[in-house]
């Protein structure tokens, strides 16, 4: 199908979103989409449709499974794609946008990737800081559960994005203010077990 504004609106603001979480699984669905002719993929997605790209997006979206589940790992496998999330975020949106902005395409494709990233950013941060501080709790549950939220939640955003644009956007916004407040929450609690940590004890 050809996009229409509110889907292509719709998309690009999931593709980022799901960017900061799931970002292999992300480029693998855009990928089946375009490759089963789902969804017409601009010039700048196309080469996700290829079974190369598929296939190495699929096992690193397994690899991303697996490390998920396992308490600090998890952390660890956030912490380094800090530098893979929100550019690829950024990468995403723009080459979605890019390819419907005619024109004035140069422009719209960097408002584009900023926004992207923005999402991405926020996404990353919410999960890192929240995955961070469930670890500090020696029950494995509250880990388990946040990262099959994570599992569930970018093929769901993204399929509200392309069947259900007008659904999705007053979830996408309520679903930053609880991220936002996650993030502040969870990094002020874990400021403070940091400083607790480091406080002298007493002789």
């Amino acid at each position: 199908m050809n996009l229409d504004t509110p889907h292509l609106l719709a998309l690009a603001a999931a593709l980022g979103w799901a960017s900061g979480l799931r970002l292999y699984l992300t480029v693998l669905l855009v990928g089946i989409t375009g490759h089963w002719g789902w969804i017409a993929l601009p010039p700048g997605l196309q080469v996700l449709a290829s079974p190369l790209v598929m296939g190495c997006a699929a096992a690193l979206a397994l690899v991303e499974f697996l490390a998920d589940k396992v308490p600090l790992v998890d952390s660890a496998w956030d912490a380094l794609h800090t530098l893979i999330r929100i550019p690829a975020g950024a990468a995403l949106v723009a080459g979605l946008v890019g390819g419907w902005a005619g024109d004035h395409g140069e422009a719209w494709t960097a408002v584009a990737a900023l926004i992207g990233g923005g999402l991405a950013a926020t996404a990353h941060a919410a999960k890192a800081s929240t995955r961070a501080a469930a670890n500090t709790s020696p029950e494995p549950f509250s880990n388990l559960g946040l990262s099959l939220a994570g599992d569930v939640a970018v093929p769901t955003m993204l399929w509200l994005a392309w069947a259900h644009p007008f659904v999705f956007f007053p979830l996408l916004a309520l679903t930053l203010a609880v991220m936002t407040t996650l993030i502040w929450y969870c990094f002020k609690f874990l400021r403070a077990l940091l400083q607790r940590v480091r406080r002298p004890r007493p002789a």
